[in-house]
């Protein structure tokens, strides 16, 4: 009999919920037994966090996003560069951008306090991630856990595997594939735009000189882009921040689809799935339409991708201090 067939005629696992992994299974009640507070733990900073500064939720999810992409959701993003670890911090994609490490370590520390040396940094991402979610008025769900904590970092996975706001939709479409995601769940999880900002650096192009004929992006609304010009010129400003959803910046819900059918993306990578494909373009249409939709499927692209290449088993550790690998 197989293990998984044991824990399932235990009810330790919900089959729908479980999933396999190179080495083991993800399931959400991996810490009932070890450490039955940490989900609650997680929430409680997480809420204190988000009422500090609501942007903090974005933030986290991001986080968690740009964890999975590389090497794994196995908690590599958080390290520092130290000895041989040359730290993602530094990466393109994160640096000056990448942010929210302090909650992640009050979090952890508070979980440390309840059950030292038991919960992952990984799973305290995936965890945060939901809760971001929730507390900004999107969808819930049983977040599968078992992750365990890498003992290194990858620079170039980060530097490579990270869809840019300027890529074009194929090589997004690409990245999202190579991790074993489609193009519903790329569709679904740009709407985690619904909340958060972005730098003027990361669209500047689209104002002044989309593909290097000094013209502007067409698929830009112009009054739009003439009031973003305002505070993000041809240089300078590289940092001024953007709601990335001006209707409702700070709640989450479809209104992300609803700009993008408006012309009103603010990146380059949310407009093109309305412009470059017709499948995206069907999903983008339908989840303007329809918030529970979108919802429904947000959920379950957050759950597929939390469940990429995770650590399992005696693979990897449970950092003490998630800057760092154990000594």
């Amino acid at each position: 009999m197989s293990l998984f067939l044991t824990l399932s005629l235990l009810g330790f696992v919900p089959l729908s919920l479980s999933h396999k992994t190179n080495g083991g299974y993800l399931y959400p009640q991996f810490y009932d037994h070890s450490c039955p507070k940490a989900q609650q733990i997680v929430k409680s900073v997480m809420a204190k966090a988000v009422a500090r500064e609501v942007r903090m939720a974005a933030s986290i999810m991001r986080l968690h996003f740009h964890d999975c992409f590389v090497k794994g959701c196995d908690g590599s993003i958080l390290l520092d560069s130290s000895g041989s670890i040359i730290s993602e911090k530094n990466s393109v994609p994160n640096r000056n951008s990448a942010r929210g490490f302090d909650v992640v370590d009050e979090i952890k520390s508070a979980v440390e306090k309840e059950c030292p040396h038991t919960v992952s940094c990984a799973d305290i991402l995936a965890i945060a991630a939901r809760d971001s979610s929730v507390l900004t008025g999107g969808p819930s769900w049983e977040v599968p856990l078992g992750r365990r904590d890498s003992r290194g970092a990858s620079l170039s996975g980060s530097n490579n595997n990270i869809p840019a706001p300027n890529n074009t939709f194929q090589t997004i479409l690409t990245k999202f594939k190579l991790k074993g995601l489609n193009i519903v769940d790329l569709v679904a999880l740009s709407g985690s735009h619904t909340i958060g900002d972005s730098r003027c650096t990361s669209f500047r192009q689209r104002l002044y000189n989309q593909s290097g004929n000094g013209r502007p992006d067409y698929s830009l609304d112009q009054s739009y882009a003439a009031k973003l010009r305002t505070r993000c010129p041809r240089s300078g400003g590289d940092q001024n921040l953007f709601f990335l959803d001006f209707v409702s910046p700070t709640k989450f819900d479809n209104s992300y689809f609803k700009n993008i059918l408006a012309s009103k993306g603010l990146l380059s990578s949310d407009q093109v799935l309305y412009t470059k494909n017709e499948a995206s373009m069907d999903l983008v249409k339908q989840y303007a339409a329809n918030n529970k939709l979108f919802f429904e499927q947000f959920a379950q692209s957050m759950i597929k991708m939390a469940n990429i290449s995770p650590l399992t088993g005696s693979r990897g550790e449970i950092r003490k201090n998630c800057r760092k690998v154990n000594g």
